[in-house]
């Protein structure tokens, strides 16, 4: 992957003119979440990895979005790069709607906290706690990783034809049930597709009766991060209705 290599030497360049010799610690999300489900280059994040912890920081994986089995072929996001973080970050989808988070770390970063002023007035909730068991047990006997891994992969390939039949539709990715669709003026120039023209098609998909998100450094990605009991029928509804708002956007470009 010859994208890695550029997207190292421009990490490297960072550290050696940017920050400290030593830094505290280097937070990512496995996947790109709010930038518009952006995924690195292979094994960038395990290289990241290796120099963060040469300049003594530590490796935390945010996996507010990726975890628990969103991504369908693992549980965690960072199991797909072959890393283990020092710390991890968990939340949202732990409570399944119940406003809960955690924070998974080692033993001696753990007691390191007990050498300083550290507490939340909500931190160690029985009820979060109980949520989060049942959150747990549901994942597993309902198989929604699984069902992540399927039905995410079959709603990437029925995006993809959109990718083809439109010329707008710059860009369809994602892993599991975390997926982006980049939308821009053209394939050619790939230059975002302006604001008010994301918002008309937006605004017609939630017409339609399908919400999506929007991400990306200029908002002209749309963020697809459907439940994870999601169902191909349901796919297939929410596919027509994307392109339903694709084809509208056309007829009043045209």
């Amino acid at each position: 992957c010859h994208a890695n290599d550029q997207y190292i030497e421009q990490f490297k360049d960072t550290l050696n003119t940017a920050v400290p010799k030593t830094i505290a610690g280097f937070i990512a999300e496995p996947i790109q979440g709010v930038n518009g489900a952006v995924q690195y280059p292979r094994n960038f994040l395990k290289e990241a990895y290796q120099l963060v912890r040469e300049r003594g920081g530590v490796c935390i994986s945010d996996e507010v979005q990726t975890g628990f089995g969103r991504t369908g072929s693992h549980f965690w996001g960072f199991q797909t790069h072959d890393v283990v973080p020092d710390i991890v970050t968990l939340a949202k989808g732990i409570g399944n709607g119940f406003p809960m988070a955690a924070v998974v770390t080692t033993k001696e970063i753990a007691s390191s906290l007990a050498q300083n002023l550290h507490f939340n007035t909500f931190g160690g909730s029985p009820l979060a706690c109980v949520v989060g068991a049942a959150v747990l047990d549901a994942i597993e006997e309902d198989g929604l990783q699984k069902n992540s891994e399927d039905v995410g992969t079959y709603m990437l390939l029925e995006l993809a034809k959109l990718r083809d039949k439109f010329e707008i539709v710059g860009d369809v990715r994602g892993k599991g049930l975390m997926i982006g669709v980049e939308m821009v003026t053209d394939k050619d120039s790939r230059q975002p597709l302006p604001a008010e023209e994301i918002n008309q098609i937006w605004e017609d998909c939630k017409d339609m009766g399908v919400l999506i998100g929007r991400g990306g450094l200029c908002s002209q990605t749309f963020r697809i991060k459907p439940p994870m009991c999601i169902t191909k029928k349901d796919v297939d509804f929410a596919v027509q209705v994307f392109n339903s708002a694709l084809q509208r956007h056309m007829e009043r470009a045209a």
